[in-house]
């Protein structure tokens, strides 16, 4: 997988990222509403593709008083990213520290690449990616989620959100404009179009029926698109 990050932009990743995508603060919104009713006592909650650990840290503040010794992990590939996962690891450490021992969780992040890790017997219960897979070679895709889907606790929730491409050329192309003029909002129309020569060699989505296929061949049969805007999605598979 190929280490492509916006990390040392000038304006910060998480900046540069919630005016990439309309609606993005919306739906790490949601996502860390779906944790409260997905993180239990004793599992693990794991975010792939962490970027700078800031979804891994609100999902643990939303949850870390109410469920009781849960570790929290965060995964991240790209090296662009070390520093700022080192800082958010020690900012957690220094929280948790000062909580009674019995609301103490563990939190970690590893600089790894999560095809490589086994994910089995870690007691999931919610696992996140946030724009990861759509950067995985396609094979690899089907491989990692029924990964996940092994290595989750019965009940426990697969959280994602994708690229996709529309089914319908026409739509495709109208909706593709239509991006390109939400982004002249904020970048300039070189910065855009350098971006996406850089992201063509590397961002190869799907279309929903797609992966909608992938979840259902790794056993998911719960699953519900619950965000979109433009061609990027969220949804959420429970086992």
């Amino acid at each position: 997988m190929n280490d492509f990050t916006f990390a040392h932009r000038e304006e910060g990743f998480d900046n540069h990222i919630d005016k990439s995508i309309r609606g993005y603060k919306d739906l790490l919104d949601d996502v860390v509403s779906f944790s409260k009713y997905f993180v239990e006592d004793k599992s693990t909650v794991l975010d792939i593709g962490c970027s700078t650990g800031k979804l891994t840290k609100r999902i643990l503040l939303e949850n870390y008083k109410h469920k009781n010794r849960v570790s929290y992990e965060g995964v991240e590939y790209a090296k662009g990213f070390q520093e700022d996962l080192y800082k958010r690891q020690e900012e957690l450490w220094s929280l948790i520290d000062k909580e009674e021992d019995s609301l103490r969780s563990f939190t970690v992040f590893h600089d790894k690449d999560v095809r490589e890790m086994s994910l089995k017997y870690r007691n999931y219960s919610f696992i996140t990616s946030i724009f990861t897979l759509q950067f995985m070679p396609k094979h690899d895709r089907e491989r990692l989620i029924k990964n996940i889907y092994d290595s989750l606790i019965p009940g426990g929730a697969f959280v994602f959100a994708e690229k996709v491409y529309s089914q319908n050329a026409h739509i495709q192309d109208m909706i593709t404009f239509m991006y390109y003029d939400y982004k002249r909002k904020y970048f300039e129309d070189s910065d855009i179009l350098d971006k996406e020569k850089t992201l063509r060699h590397m961002l190869k989505p799907n279309t929903w029926p797609e992966i909608n296929d992938f979840l259902t061949t790794a056993g998911f049969k719960n699953i519900q698109v619950f965000w979109r805007n433009h061609n990027f999605l969220g949804a959420i598979a429970v086992k």
